[in-house]
């Protein structure tokens, strides 16, 4: 399975940005896609999650609002919208796909998109 996200970039403090990944292979076969961060000299850690059924979760240190996960079935994606953008948000975006299944079982990783949030 492979995941290739797009979206990132330089933008400035305030503004928003969509993050995408694309699945190459039907969404509907992935039981949970998730979108991780990586911001320098830190660990990895979640930013949110969604199965297949639509269920979400967000990181507890997320407030406010400004992030919000959503998949389209027609498309094979998963976006992540990011508002409000802070120097802090700045880090490696990735995308993540697990299925668990009798038949079938992966647990894939996409390259990552940068994104920096500077004045």
């Amino acid at each position: 399975v492979q995941l290739v996200e797009s979206g990132g970039g330089l933008v400035q403090p305030g503004e928003s940005l969509r993050l995408s990944c694309a699945a190459s292979i039907s969404i509907s076969d992935i039981d949970m896609m998730g979108w991780y961060r990586q911001a320098p000299g830190k660990a990895r850690e979640v930013v949110a999650q969604i199965t297949s059924g639509g269920s979400t979760y967000y990181a507890d240190f997320l407030k406010g609002g400004r992030f919000t996960i959503s998949r389209d079935n027609t498309k094979d994606t998963v976006t992540l919208q990011i508002n409000s953008l802070k120097p802090e948000d700045t880090a490696v975006y990735s995308c993540r796909g697990r299925t668990q299944r009798p038949d079938i079982q992966f647990d894939s990783w996409g390259q990552g998109t940068q994104v920096t949030v500077s004045s």
